[in-house]
C-alpha cells in the first residue's frame, strides 16, 4: 500500500496552503507593473512632500496603493497609465 503522494497531486499543495486560486497567482507582467507604478508613485509622493504640493502627493500615494486592490493584468496597466498620465497633466 502506497501512502505517499503522487506526481499529479503536487499540483494542490501550494494553492491548498496559501488559499491561492487558479489564476490569481503572480505574473510577469503584474510583478513588473508592481515596480512601475510604484517606483513612479513613490518619486511623485517625494516630490509632492518635499515641494508642498498636494496632487503630486495624493496620486504618487494612489499609485503606490492600488495594485493592492486590482487583481487583473489589463486593468492593473490601464489604471496605472491613467494615474501617470493624471500626474503629468495636472501639475502647478
Amino acid at each position: 500500500m502506497d501512502v505517499g503522494l503522487g506526481i499529479n497531486d503536487y499540483s494542490n499543495i501550494i494553492p491548498a496552503v496559501t488559499g491561492a486560486t487558479q489564476g490569481g497567482g503572480f505574473g510577469t507582467a503584474k510583478i513588473i507593473a508592481w515596480v512601475i507604478f510604484g517606483a513612479i508613485g513613490f518619486v511623485a509622493f517625494a516630490h509632492g512632500k518635499k515641494s508642498v504640493l498636494m496632487p503630486p502627493m495624493v496620486l504618487g500615494a494612489l499609485l503606490m496603493i492600488y495594485p493592492y486592490f486590482v487583481s487583473g493584468t489589463w486593468l492593473l496597466y490601464i489604471i496605472g497609465a491613467a494615474l501617470t498620465a493624471a500626474l503629468y497633466f495636472w501639475r502647478e
